[in-house]
């Protein structure tokens, strides 16, 4: 994966207003980057979002697939036990336990165990903000 930058730092499992899944070159999101910092230096309160940047918009696409699109618009209002995302995706668990962990990475995505009285343990996965962008440009 090509990714040149995700300037978040989600602290616990703290929900994100918004976050940003762009493409981007090297030299966008440095300009980003420095952007940040005079704020910063400034003082100026920071939009609770994340950024996510890619230099090639297939690399974008590889972690944003069509399922994985549906996945994340399963669980950004309410989390959901993998199981649940199992009869609504009407996909193999395995499957989406892999799309969970690579959204994770990315940042997108937060799991947490909880007991499940009489069941074991369960897995739910919520999204790290309520809204999240796509943003790309193909030039």
């Amino acid at each position: 994966m090509n990714q040149i930058g995700a300037n978040w730092l989600l602290q616990g499992n703290e929900i994100m207003a918004k976050a940003i899944v762009r493409t981007s070159t090297e030299q966008g999101f440095f300009s980003r980057a420095r952007q940040a910092a005079k704020r910063a230096d400034a003082g100026q309160v920071f939009e609770r979002k994340i950024t996510l940047s890619f230099e090639d918009p297939n690399d974008l696409l590889a972690v944003i697939s069509a399922a994985r699109q549906k996945l994340i618009l399963a669980v950004v209002k309410n989390e959901k036990s993998i199981s649940q995302l199992v009869d609504i995706l009407q996909r193999d668990r395995v499957a989406i336990t892999k799309d969970i962990c690579a959204l994770e990475r990315a940042g997108l995505l937060v799991s947490q165990r909880r007991p499940n009285p009489g069941h074991g343990i369960q897995k739910y996965v919520r999204a790290t903000a309520p809204r999240i962008e796509l943003v790309t440009v193909i030039s």
